[in-house]
């Protein structure tokens, strides 16, 4: 059994690594009509991802709602057209600071289907998530994780997020986007095994591998700068930064490059590992 989990409160791009964990990584052209996105080649891509062409066609349509991860400051920068910006916690527990219990969890299943009515989201509706990755990091990846494990399965992860967009020539705004609230969304008990928590975290220590994804600093203790009561990582985790998923481009790797780069670290698609 081949399984990915997260460690609750974590960096939310990681969140949606368990489904491209297998890939094929497209050659970067401005032309939006010959850069090929060939989603079948990665795990679940057709299920998870949506690309930036069909979402540029897909726009001002019924059922449609997109939710931008990034910071309010760079959403009123520039946005695509349409979205509603929730920043990196717009979907999480967010009162106290972090380490306290339950911070950075998801908001409990009234609380998130109130504030997903009031974004215009039903049980019908297309949800796409996004942001500009490295500046992120990676919120539009938590907003999907957070919604899946809420039994929404009709919610996509813009394939090379904002940055791609851009790249591709696509259209950004200014203008913000009024939603109009709906009522009658049903959501799911969470489907725990999208996430680990410090007890079940504490039962297996020894019997799974974990990957710190922060920064080497962090990862070190050397910097404690996001709240930490105290730095370090967690006993036998190995250091793996998010970023190396990645390509320059912020589309995932290939799945040989992935496979390589988790193989020299002792784990192997078929285990069982925990990222934080």
């Amino acid at each position: 059994m081949k399984k990915a989990i997260l460690l609750t409160g974590l960096i939310g791009v990681i969140g949606v690594f368990t489904f491209f964990y297998y890939g094929k990584n497209t050659t970067e052209t401005i032309n939006p009509e010959t850069y090929k996105i060939e989603l079948s080649d990665y795990k679940n891509g057709e299920d998870i991802f949506i690309t930036p062409q069909t979402l540029k066609e897909k726009l001002g349509t019924k059922d449609l709602v997109i939710l931008d991860g990034n910071h309010p400051k760079n959403f009123a920068k520039g946005h695509i057209p349409g979205a509603i910006n929730i920043g990196f916690k717009g979907l999480c527990r967010s009162a106290g600071k972090p380490g306290d219990p339950e911070w950075g969890t998801i908001l409990p299943k009234k609380e998130l289907t109130e504030k997903l009515q009031s974004f215009g989201i039903t049980n019908k509706t297309l949800v796409v998530a996004y942001s500009d990755t490295f500046k992120g990091p990676g919120a539009g990846g938590r907003a999907v994780w957070q919604l899946r494990m809420a039994g929404l399965e009709n919610v996509k992860l813009l394939y090379g997020g904002q940055q791609l967009w851009k790249t591709l020539g696509y259209e950004l705004t200014k203008e913000a986007s009024i939603p109009t609230t709906t009522t009658g969304l049903v959501l799911n008990d969470y489907d725990e095994s999208f996430r680990a928590t410090r007890t079940s975290l504490e039962q297996n220590l020894g019997k799974i591998a974990l990957i710190d994804v922060r920064s080497k600093k962090e990862f070190t203790g050397d910097d404690t700068s996001r709240g930490e009561a105290r730095g370090g990582h967690i006993t036998d985790a190995v250091w793996i930064e998010w970023t190396d998923f990645l390509n320059k481009d912020a589309t995932p790797k290939t799945p040989d490059e992935i496979t390589t780069l988790l193989a020299g670290y002792g784990v192997k698609p078929e285990d069982d590992f925990v990222l934080y």
